[in-house]
């Protein structure tokens, strides 16, 4: 296909834009608003294109989100969340991890995922600091020198001669392993070691892995269905009840697998996951146990305003499943057909938050006008929202939007899928896969909202060109551009987590190497069953128009979905 005027100049601003987003040359928020400068100064796109693109409908469901979020923070109820699930999970070894986890994956469905591994990493080292004591003693335990051979010739050499003592030590190290020379008192300190590994390391992945399952709990999710309604308009199928649909029992899959290896390599899967055992271990798992207690009991019983941020919180969640879940019908339907989205939902909930009372009203006054009443405080101040939400993350996403409105405009979309056209050879299924796995590696050295935004209109259009349905590729582009686990760079909470200063580069490597082909096997796995059926992937549907009107649909190969 030739390349006109308009779609060079678009390439040039869309490379611009990638470089600055992979070096952080600029700050990433300031990046974003680039297409406001270069679409209208270089004749790609007018302003009143543009502009609108920085706030559209599926900002305001993220900034809802958000703002639920901060009410959540403001009142503590994340922290009750956690402290019950681990006073549920129990404080072995394995059973704390999955606590950690499945609390973590929780909060991140609806908090963001740096919020909840700030929160839940000064939880685990409290409860580790019980179970293990001090980590710098524990440390220097496990640096003692081990050397079994010399320790037996200092056992053997008063008692045999020179030749008989080699000939013993000889004997005892070829039938018994190193490891089982070791003292015990090292051999418990590199065990402890390494579960205080774990624990640390299985915060941010389940943070990652839980801000999946909804629209709301990571940035690429939206961005996802943004660019769903700019290319393809008519699609319908993704909102907030759907995705949750598919997406959660994909997070509870992987969930499970990643702690299952998480387990298996830090050292807390073992024959005492369910068998008590009267040890030197069962003193420390008790104390652990009476500091997660006395921490909830420390937190009082629900006051008036946890509950109330509960009450919006769960109504939050349940008015956005259900307004149009797919499979049923949803409350939308007493609307105007097309008039209430997603994101009217969750802004119509987040207001009462501004003035509904954060303390029990009292009736008295009404009946004595003399008597006291309550200080009116709102759940919510605006002050504390412009403290918590990014706005940075706003303004990435509606960069994101108006690259991806320039890339239709000029035709840059459609020239790049005209040259993935030998693409077409790949079987889909196996398509999947390597599109999961080349995002997943990517976002290892770039933001995760940049890396979708560069390539989703890309993976559109290639959808487009070999006829397959465009979520079968969007989809597992977009989930699998939050499997970032191998660098500390990666992500956020990658960050914070080795800014403790107690995992090092080769521990996050050799953890997540495996839990980026765990993801990748998961989000084929989940593509491929229910995925399938629930938005009818096999077949190519009318919606998926090309992105450019100038490219005819006889350019399209046929091509079909086979499992």
């Amino acid at each position: 296909l030739p390349i006109h005027t308009s779609t060079r100049k678009c390439l040039y601003v869309v490379l611009l834009m990638a470089f600055f987003w992979c070096t952080e040359a600029l700050p990433l928020a300031v990046t974003a608003m680039l297409p406001v400068c270069l679409f209208p100064t270089m004749g790609i796109l007018p302003s009143k294109k543009v502009c609108p693109q920085y706030f559209l409908e599926t900002n305001f469901l993220f900034l809802s989100g958000l703002v639920m979020a901060s009410a959540i923070e403001e009142w503590g109820l994340h922290k009750r969340i956690a402290l019950k699930v681990l006073k549920i999970v129990g404080v072995k070894p394995a059973w704390l991890i999955l606590g950690m986890m499945l609390t973590s994956s929780f909060l991140s469905m609806w908090l963001s995922n740096t919020a909840t591994t700030a929160m839940m990493l000064p939880i685990a080292n409290a409860i580790l600091e019980s179970l293990f004591g001090d980590l710098e003693t524990l440390k220097e335990n496990a640096k003692v020198k081990n050397d079994p051979e010399g320790e037996l010739k200092t056992f053997f050499v008063s008692r045999f001669d020179h030749h008989q003592v080699t000939m013993k030590i000889s004997e005892i190290l070829s039938t018994c392993p190193t490891n089982e020379l070791k003292p015990k008192k090292l051999k418990e300190a590199e065990y402890q070691l390494k579960v205080w590994k774990g624990f640390l390391i299985c915060i941010p992945y389940a943070a990652s892995i839980g801000g999946t399952a909804t629209l709301t709990g990571t940035a690429p999710n939206l961005i996802l269905i943004g660019q769903m309604k700019s290319y393809f308009p008519e699609c319908d199928l993704i909102n907030f009840g759907s995705w949750f649909i598919f997406a959660f029992p994909l997070m509870i899959i992987f969930l499970f697998v990643a702690w299952i290896w998480i387990s298996f390599l830090y050292g807390g899967l073992n024959t005492r996951l369910c068998i008590n055992k009267h040890d030197d271990r069962a003193a420390a798992e008790a104390k652990a146990r009476a500091v997660i207690d006395e921490d909830y009991k420390k937190l009082g019983p629900i006051n008036f305003a946890e509950g109330s941020v509960s009450f919006f919180f769960i109504l939050f969640a349940i008015l956005l499943f259900t307004r149009d879940p797919k499979f049923v019908t949803g409350w939308s339907i007493f609307f105007n057909k097309g008039y209430v989205s997603d994101a009217v939902t969750g802004v119509i909930i987040i207001s009462i938050l501004f003035f509904f009372p954060s303390q029990r009203p009292s009736l008295r006054w009404w009946f004595n006008p003399r008597a006291s009443n309550t200080p009116y405080v709102p759940l919510l101040s605006w002050k504390r929202v412009q403290e918590c939400v990014p706005w940075n993350i706003i303004l990435l996403l509606g960069g994101g939007f108006a690259m991806a409105k320039g890339c239709e405009e000029s035709g840059l979309a459609a020239w790049i899928g005209g040259h993935l056209q030998p693409l077409a050879q790949v079987p889909p299924a196996v398509a999947v896969i390597l599109i999961t796995a080349f995002i997943a590696c990517f976002t290892e050295f770039a933001s995760n909202t940049a890396t979708i935004i560069i390539f989703l209109p890309v993976i559109a259009e290639l959808a487009i060109r070999v006829k397959v349905n465009p979520l079968y590729f969007m989809i597992p582009a977009t989930i699998g551009c939050s499997y970032a686990f191998m660098l500390p760079v990666s992500t956020p909470p990658n960050s914070i987590a080795f800014a403790s200063g107690h995992l090092m580069v080769k521990d996050m490597v050799k953890t997540g190497f495996m839990m980026n082909i765990l993801g990748i096997v998961c989000v084929s796995l989940a593509m491929n069953t229910w995925g399938l059926h629930m938005f009818t992937l096999h077949t190519y549907p009318d919606w998926a128009r090309p992105l450019n009107s100038t490219v005819p649909m006889s350019t399209v190969a046929p091509f079909n979905v086979t499992m």
